[in-house]
């Protein structure tokens, strides 16, 4: 082993293994052993990623080669892995959250049959594999296999209580919609493929490829690649499946919208950050999805009463920053944002199923009230989620979020206006989120009060060190303008970014904020976090039930903009309509009709034929001198025509 970085491949095999140890004896495992058997994996993968971290942290990088994937004449591309700062990350986050959502897993399912118990964490485990594969891959069709992996493990796990047709049907549009993307990330690897011969990035990204590609080349492929990220990373118009996965467990719910899955597009325009930084047209493009979709999700999360819809809008809200950041040229701030974001969105997921699991299953806010004096732990690293999620400093969003608009702002003042709108709607919808579970009274029934209490360790272990890493997690990016040289995450994946930082340069685009317009930028984000969390506080502590409807534009909100509705009519009817059409039309009675009509002639003109055979001799006498007059004809009159 000349490489320490050789033993990498056991970082996603052991999460295999876990998957197919628990899935060939869901039957004959405890609910102890597989619950252990699935963190335990998980765990020894976490461990190697640190290694593995710290390897790369010392400037050594690697890619290994294990066999040829694909192996033709005008085509090789091989089952490599790659390891360098940005794969080293995205490691210890999927691995480091993925084991305290299994932690939290052996308490949140244990009323779970033993068998559907370790056919939960068989599929938790395929999930972490496929994410891991996805991030390690060495080239782009690794990355998609991986990438169809987590599609498959989504639709799994949102509907895992099968039993239920909304939880399934949730499931079959998450299925679905990801589908359309994957058809765009697979078009950019043909034409990929047929441009330059090969799809490894150190050879895709390669000077010697690049000049093979044309500007529209370049720009035709990043939107395609960024179709399949829409699709995976829920933005407009693919973003309504991730709302409707609240479907799934809530463990579930933590490890899609955290540590995996939505953060899969996010990963792939970073790694292809050269292309993108090629196409202005297309980058232009990806900043104003992002912020469209960060701005109408978070619209829909003001009106929201599910608990878990509210979290859930605010993940698609927060993905569209991190477009915005990808955008704007700032991959960096990007990846910061989603490493920070696994932490309290994470949290935000865990503690939510804590009250959910104290409430039995209820999971309107209206109903609830007061949690804060029978949850005491729950609450406090719930608050400091909200805290972190809105930006104020110095919890960790606060710097993520602020680099992001920070570079929005260089890109087009427009831009940065827009964004710091949107996030003083997350600090008011959160702290109305906050307000309606934890303060106030207690809005529920009297059996619901009885049973409140607070939830056992697996359930708060977890927490406490999420909102740990919460609090903490954004002073590894200090920026400049507070410490010189404090952006030690930068630094780290300063060689990821080299060539875009040299292209850039090139252009003359890097432009750097005077300290005093960061101040300003920052402070007024701040302030206007401040305002909204402080009127959401003092309204909804004091909130009351009503049976009032919701009117006007708090009804377009409530409903979602009727965005589901629409594409029910524009898309989803019309197809079915054409579906029953050519079921009933021309299946049945066109392609159908044309077969059975076949077997109804031959089966008919059997049925004639039989009288034929009558058995009476002058039938017979009287049909062969008909023969014979045949015949006669045929010889002396159609062979002399």
């Amino acid at each position: 082993m000349n490489n320490v970085l050789d033993i990498a491949w056991l970082v996603p095999l052991l999460p295999l293994i876990g998957f197919l140890i628990n899935g060939a004896f869901r039957n004959s495992l405890s609910k102890g052993i597989s619950g252990f058997i699935g963190s335990a994996v998980i765990l020894a993968a976490f461990a190697l990623s640190v290694f593995v971290f710290l390897q790369v942290k010392g400037g050594n990088t690697h890619v290994a080669h294990y066999f040829n994937f694909i192996n033709i004449e005008s085509l090789r591309i091989g089952f490599d892995f790659k390891l360098d700062q940005l794969s080293s990350l995205f490691l210890l986050i999927i691995t480091g959250v993925g084991f305290l959502i299994h932690v939290y897993s052996t308490s949140y399912m244990h009323e779970e049959r033993a068998a559907d118990f370790a056919k939960y964490f068989s599929y938790l485990n395929l999930f972490v594999f496929s994410m891991l594969l996805l991030v390690m891959g060495g080239n782009y069709i690794i990355m998609f296999i991986g990438w169809e992996g987590v599609g498959l493990c989504s639709y799994l796990l949102i509907g895992y209580w099968f039993k239920n047709n909304d939880y399934t049907n949730a499931a079959k549009k998450a299925f679905i919609m990801n589908r359309i993307g994957d058809l765009g990330f697979l078009l950019a690897v043909f034409w990929l493929i047929s441009k330059v011969g090969t799809v490894s990035y150190d050879e895709v990204f390669s000077a010697a490829s690049i000049a093979k590609l044309s500007q529209t080349d370049i720009t035709g492929i990043t939107l395609l690649f960024f179709l399949g990220a829409t699709g995976k990373s829920a933005q407009i118009p693919l973003y309504t499946w991730l709302p409707d996965a609240m479907a799934g467990p809530t463990p579930v719910s933590a490890l899609i919208h955290a540590a995996t899955m939505v953060t899969a597009g996010i990963y792939m325009i970073a790694r292809s950050n050269i292309l993108y930084t090629m196409a202005p047209a297309t980058q232009c493009v990806v900043a104003i999805a992002g912020l469209s979709t960060a701005i109408v999700a978070a619209t829909i999360a003001l009106k929201q009463n599910d608990i878990k819809k509210v979290l859930a809008y605010s993940t698609v809200s927060q993905l569209g920053y991190m477009f915005l950041g990808l955008g704007a040229g700032a991959y960096t701030g990007a990846v910061f944002h989603v490493m920070t974001h696994a932490f309290f969105k994470a949290l935000l997921f865990l503690g939510a199923g804590s009250v959910i699991h104290a409430m039995g299953g209820e999971q309107d806010m209206r109903n609830m009230g007061g949690l804060k004096k029978h949850m005491k732990i729950t609450h406090i690293t719930f608050l400091l989620g909200c805290i972190a999620i809105a930006g104020i400093p110095p919890f960790s969003g606060f710097f993520s979020k602020d680099e992001i608009l920070a570079a929005a702002y260089e890109a087009s003042p427009v831009f940065w206006i827009v964004g710091v709108i949107g996030a003083t709607m997350t600090a008011f919808y959160m702290f109305r989120l906050y307000g309606l579970t934890f303060l106030g009274k207690f809005r529920g029934t009297h059996e619901q009060e009885h049973h409140l209490h607070e939830s056992p360790a697996p359930i708060t272990f977890p927490l406490i060190v999420l909102a740990i890493l919460a609090v903490t997690g954004g002073l590894v990016g200090i920026p400049d303008v507070f410490m010189h040289g404090g952006h030690k995450l930068g630094e780290f994946l300063a060689p990821v970014f080299a060539q875009t930082t040299t292209y850039l340069g090139a252009r003359g685009h890097q432009e750097t904020l005077s300290h005093n317009t960061e101040y300003i930028l920052m402070g007024t984000s701040v302030v206007l976090a401040l305002i909204a969390l402080s009127y959401a506080i003092g309204k909804y502590s004091r909130y009351q039930k009503t049976d009032k409807a919701a009117t006007g534009l708090g009804k377009v909100l409530e409903n979602k903009w009727y965005v589901d509705e629409l594409y029910d009519a524009v898309i989803v009817k019309p197809l079915r309509s054409i579906s029953v059409f050519f079921n009933n039309i021309i299946e049945k009675k066109g392609i159908d009709g044309i077969v059975n009509g076949v077997g109804k002639s031959i089966n008919y003109g059997s049925r004639q034929l039989r009288w034929l055979q009558s058995g009476q001799v002058g039938a017979y006498v009287l049909l062969m001198v008909i023969g014979m007059l045949v015949l006669f004809i045929i010889q002396f009159f159609v062979k002399n025509i």
